[in-house]
């Protein structure tokens, strides 16, 4: 791994645990990692409901915009970690993939997205102290 890794987080639409992720890791990690998401099908904007619930935690991602997965973002990343969603990423050697199932906040409100959030927060305490120990 190179000092400075680079972790990829994909989801279908990019708009909610790929966002949550990244977020996350970012916050924790600072400019430790670099730190990246997107998305096979990206929606028009961040689910509102991730925003708010990412919001409770003084994190905010209100400007996020979801971006397209493309094979150069795998390429420049150390790991990628796929959110449960079956997406299919190009496979390079000597990059770690990880597979996370998450349930889908796409049309749940707050209360629903909540528990989906800290199941994605305690994953990136783990992987983040892996990454920068």
């Amino acid at each position: 791994m190179p000092d400075k890794p680079t972790v990829l987080f994909v989801c279908v639409h990019n708009a909610g645990r790929s966002q949550m992720a990244a977020a996350y890791l970012t916050h924790l990690a600072g400019d430790t990692v670099e730190v990246r998401s997107a998305g096979s099908a990206p929606a028009d904007q961040v689910n509102p409901a991730v925003v708010q619930a990412m919001a409770e935690e003084g994190i905010d991602i209100s400007a996020e915009i979801p971006k397209v997965l493309t094979t150069d973002a795998v390429r420049a990343s150390d790991v990628v970690i796929t959110m449960g969603c079956g997406d299919t990423c190009p496979v390079f050697p000597g990059k770690r993939y990880l597979d996370w199932t998450l349930d889908d906040p796409a049309g749940q409100g707050v209360d629903a997205v909540r528990p989906i959030r800290d199941q994605i927060r305690t994953r990136i305490e783990k992987l983040a102290a892996e990454l920068i120990a």
